[in-house]
Order: C-alpha cells, then structure tokens, then sequence
C-alpha cells in the first residue's frame, strides 16, 4: 500500500507504474536514471503541491497498484497450460 511518507526509492521499485503518474502531475521521481531521495509528501511539497492534494495523489495511486495487480492476477489465471483455472 502507498502511503505519502513512502521513500521515493521504494515507490519506484516496488509501484514502477507510479513513476509516469507522478511525472504527469508535475513530481519529479527519477534524475539520471536514479530515485530522488526523500518521500513522496516531501517531493509533492517541494511542487507547493497541499496535503489535500497528496492525499488525492495516494488514494489515486493506491488505486493503479489495484488495477494492475487485477491485471496480473487475470494474466496469471489465462496462462496456457495452467490448470489452476
């Protein structure tokens, strides 16, 4: 679960999908190919984003990871040849 004091770092690895969102809303995540350091609320902050606003940010957030982990879940159920169907 995405919460706002999570260390950009691990947004990055463990949510990669959250790196264009945030990019998008104008919260850069990634220099040189590297996580910025600090969280997500400290990054927001430093774009005058208000704590509304990445309270928004999370819920949205959270919301792609449950998307996509439905979409693994859908793909890893369709596989051929897999018989936990």
């Amino acid at each position: 679960m995405i919460q706002k004091d999570i260390e950009i770092e691990e947004l990055v690895r463990s949510f990669p999908y959250s790196v264009r969102y945030l990019m998008e809303k104008g919260i850069r995540c990634i220099a040189c190919g590297e996580p910025i350091w600090g969280t997500l609320e400290e990054a927001a902050k430093e774009k005058g984003f208000q704590d509304a606003d990445i309270a928004v940010f999370v819920s949205e957030m959270n919301q792609l990871a449950s998307e996509y982990q439905n979409k693994q879940d859908t793909k890893e159920r369709i596989v051929p040849g897999n018989l936990n169907l």
